[in-house]
């Protein structure tokens, strides 16, 4: 277009830069790649001192996924005895988890939509964030 007149070369130089910064998602006729499965669940929190103090917190936690399918395997080896009193404290704290119907094709299934799910909070004092990466 330069060549033929038609355009300038400012106005070919600005099409140019126009065209780099458009990156195509994919060639015509290529497969989508299968997107990786996450490795890890992140969170985030971050919150200005209430208490009068000058120092701002924040915590980052990193745990593997894998842990957690690990974990929720070794369910399976915990006595009924020792599963039935570990199920009443959780439930005593406020956690009401029964982990006998904690099953690793649920944790699949939980990962699964984690993935598609980023949880933010924002408050004036504090932020959460949890997703998987």
């Amino acid at each position: 277009m330069l060549a033929e007149g038609k355009i300038t070369a400012d106005e070919a130089e600005r099409l140019i830069d126009a065209l780099e910064r458009e990156q195509p998602e994919s060639p015509r006729g290529a497969m989508p790649r299968p997107k990786s499965r996450p490795k890890y669940l992140r969170v985030v929190m971050s919150w200005a001192d209430g208490s009068g103090g000058d120092e701002p917190g924040r915590v980052n936690v990193r745990v593997p996924l894998q842990l957690l399918r690990a974990g929720v395997r070794l369910t399976s080896l915990i006595p009924p005895q020792a599963l039935t009193r570990i199920n009443a404290e959780l439930n005593k704290s406020g956690v009401p988890i029964d982990l006998a119907e904690l099953k690793p094709q649920h944790l699949e299934e939980l990962i699964d939509q984690l993935d598609e799910v980023t949880v933010d909070v924002d408050d004036p004092d504090a932020k959460v964030q949890v997703f998987c990466e």
